[in-house]
This record gives structure tokens, sequence and C-alpha cells, in this order.
């Protein structure tokens, strides 16, 4: 059976960020659930989901909080699944704060980290997590990554062809 990836959000707040990762994972057909859980405000909600989250089927948690940014650290406290934190933006100190939360993890309590609202490749590690043991997932990777190198290459070549002097590309 197929894991679940689960995204956890420190505040409802944080959802236009979130989206982008949920959009992500129902672009690959990957089941995942969402749910707000603070580290702060519900810390035994989020210690119970993550004790839980392999019983429950889940094979990746993303943390995605903002300023303080506990979450992920708190989750990946009570589980040995991979913890994947997005810290999130905010009026503060540009999201730098949550950085730096999400990503000094005491030694023992690893927590993978992307950029400030990098929402896309939180979900995009979940998947290269998953696809270790599902070969699916690892081709439909590969196929996003050469559709990406194409989209690349057309702008290249119509920006080339606008404005380099021969029209030629080089």
């Amino acid at each position: 059976m197929r894991k679940k990836v689960a995204i956890i959000m420190g505040s409802d707040s944080d959802l236009p960020v979130v989206e982008k990762a949920i959009d992500t994972l129902r672009a690959f057909n990957i089941q995942f659930e969402t749910h707000v859980f603070s580290a702060h405000r519900t810390p035994e909600h989020a210690k119970v989901f993550a004790q839980n989250a392999r019983k429950n089927g889940f094979g990746v948690i993303i943390a995605a909080a903002g300023k303080a940014a506990h979450l992920a650290g708190a989750l990946a406290a009570n589980t040995t699944l991979p913890v994947i934190g997005i810290p999130i933006r905010s009026d503060c100190l540009d999201g730098i704060d949550a950085l730096l939360s999400t990503v000094q993890m005491p030694g023992g309590i690893p927590v993978a980290t992307v950029a400030i609202d990098g929402a896309v490749n939180a979900a995009l590690l979940s998947l290269e997590i998953l696809s270790v043991e599902d070969e699916e997932i690892a081709q439909k990777l590969w196929e996003a990554r050469k559709a990406g190198e194409e989209k690349a290459l057309a702008a290249d070549k119509a920006i080339s062809k606008k404005y380099n002097q021969s029209g030629e590309l080089s």
C-alpha cells in the first residue's frame, strides 16, 4: 500500500502557501491529509498525530509554520518518519525567523527544511522520499523533470530568437 503524506499547518493562515504543496501532491495523485496543529496552542494534538503517523499509513510529514516555527521540530521529536519543514513568511522578519527556527534542530532530531514559502519543493521532496520504495512515483518525478527541462529550453529558444542579433541559437 502506498504511503500518504501528512501536511500540518501551525495556523490556517498558512493555507495559501500550503495549497501549493496540496496542488503538487494532487498532480502526482498522492494521498494526503491536512491538519492544523500548533506546537504552542495544541501541542498534545500535534504529539499524538506524530506518534501515530506511521501506524496510520503516513510516509512523510510536511510541517508549515511561521515566526517561532517550532512545529516541524515538535513533530520530529515524536516520530521517526521524515519531517520536512516549510518556513512561512511573516510580516515581522520576512520569514527569516521561521527559517532559522526550522533549520536549527538539535542533534538527533533531524528536520529537512526547504526555502521560505517553499511548499512545492516540500511536496516534491516528500515524493522523492516515497519514491525510494515506489518506482511509479520515481518515474512520474522523472517525467516532471523532463517537462520542466522542455519548458526551460522553449523559453531559451523564444528569448534567443527575439534578442540574439543573428536570430540563430548559439
